[in-house]
């Protein structure tokens, strides 16, 4: 595919920086670069030149790299100026491109192009925004790996063998007049279940994936004066909320990100459950239930010199019945008590003191498990919602080909994992899903 506009965009954030990138993409990036450099370049080449106004005064001076297509980025004729990084400056070289026939990049575009111009399928063209999001290590290695099309290679595996027994099954419906056991002889059978237990084997891997993206939203709650902004700072490391013994102190909930080996978790502090008079207090428990119902997993806190109180008790009733939970007996240090986990009908409870720090290491174990992190795994790729559910789509249509006994039904069931798999990679990917993903980069990306 070939696009007849250049487009032109500042590729570095905002701010002051040594150096800025002004990225050009698009058939007339030969001219532009004729124009603003007053010289012809050699393809991958860096050179060092002056960026020129129309009237041939210097606007910057940096370095300067032409790709030529179809060995770019895009896959078009690309240009990089990489000047200095005041945004000034670099409003103003992207201003002269624009001037000589570029138009404004839309977010995500030059991806795009690179995605229509097939010189990354979808799911590695995803994978760039999360390596630009990711906000762990262990994410950005993860989304390295999708980039590189480890991802993608799995599926296109599991794609292949597909073809192949679709093969298998559509010869058989060509010629029904040939009476052969086409079960037995072929082996189709033992060909689903080894493409069932593979994709099972890869949504195993990509809902590690998804968590190590995505990570989760964690909610601190339980009553007045229990430990929960102690039990943030804990786990922040740092003085991240207000501690004081005056119960109430938290009315907005407080926000905060970290991670736990790699995995991103999203902590929110929330104003102390209980039956409020004081009008800003009230506002302040409304908010925490509306934290509460969007959140992955609850950390409910209690006194532990107190114990499970009837209060407490109703608070794990009113909670959402899907919401994971964790109950965390905080100031076992009073008690003189030994940190300790257990198994409980209600979940995991943790006794630890948030004062001392003791059995915040089970209490880590013990959130990595609930949000479904098996363990740090090497080999795991960033993946998203929407691989996910592409991969459930193909397992159920493939377990609806495994026990249905007609050709045709098999056929039909087969053809819809098929264009599972290629919904994950984009060969058939419709045009709004497109634009939905393109238009969450930044843009210059």
């Amino acid at each position: 595919m070939r696009y007849a506009d250049t487009i032109a965009a500042i590729a570095t954030p905002p701010g002051r920086a040594g150096i800025g990138v002004v990225r050009i993409s698009g058939p007339a990036v030969r001219s532009i670069s004729a124009a603003v450099l007053g010289r012809s370049l050699q393809s991958r080449v860096a050179t060092l030149c002056d960026f020129l106004e129309a009237d041939c005064a210097i606007l910057d001076r940096g370095i300067a790299i032409f790709y030529a297509a179809p060995q770019s980025y895009t896959g078009e004729d690309v240009l990089e100026l990489q000047g200095h990084g005041g945004l000034a400056v670099l409003q103003l070289v992207l201003r002269r491109c624009l001037d000589l026939g570029a138009r404004p990049a839309q977010p995500g575009e030059f991806t795009q192009r690179a995605f229509l111009n097939d010189k990354l399928d979808l799911a590695q063209a995803e994978s760039v925004a999360d390596l630009i999001d990711a906000s762990s290590e262990a994410a950005a290695r993860g989304a390295m790996r999708s980039l590189t099309g480890e991802f993608s290679g799995r599926v296109g595996q599991l794609n292949d063998a597909l073809i192949e027994l679709r093969s298998l099954v559509e010869a058989t419906l060509d010629f029904p007049e040939e009476e052969i056991d086409f079960l037995e002889r072929s082996g189709a059978m033992e060909k689903l279940a080894r493409l069932r237990e593979g994709v099972a084997t890869l949504l195993a891997v990509a809902e590690q994936g998804r968590i190590l993206r995505d990570g989760a939203k964690v909610v601190l709650i339980g009553q007045p004066n229990v430990g929960k902004s102690s039990l943030l700072n804990r786990l922040a490391e740092e003085e991240v909320a207000i501690v004081t013994e005056i119960p109430g102190t938290t009315r907005d909930p407080l926000r905060h990100e970290l991670a736990i080996e790699g995995v991103p978790l999203h902590v929110v502090d929330t104003a102390g459950l209980r039956l409020a008079t004081d009008a800003v207090e009230k506002i302040g428990i409304q908010r925490a239930w509306r934290e509460i119902q969007h959140a992955d997993l609850a950390l409910l806190i209690m006194d532990a010199t107190v114990g499970l109180t009837g209060a407490d008790l109703q608070i794990l009733a009113e909670l959402p019945e899907n919401l994971k939970r964790v109950l965390i007996f905080n100031k076992i240090d009073i008690l003189e008590r030994v940190p300790k986990a257990t198994q409980a009908g209600n979940g995991t409870e943790i006794w630890l003191s948030a004062k001392t720090g003791q059995g915040f290491d089970l209490l880590r174990t013990a959130l990595l498990r609930s949000i479904g992190w098996q363990s740090t795994q090497e080999g795991v790729f960033v993946a998203r919602e929407r691989h996910l559910q592409a991969l459930r789509e193909a397992s159920d249509s493939l377990s609806q080909a495994s026990e249905v006994g007609s050709l045709e039904l098999i056929a039909e069931e087969l053809r819809l994992a098929q264009q599972a798999f290629a919904n994950i990679t984009g060969k058939f990917s419709a045009d709004d899903l497109l634009g939905e993903i393109f238009s969450r980069f930044c843009i210059g990306k």
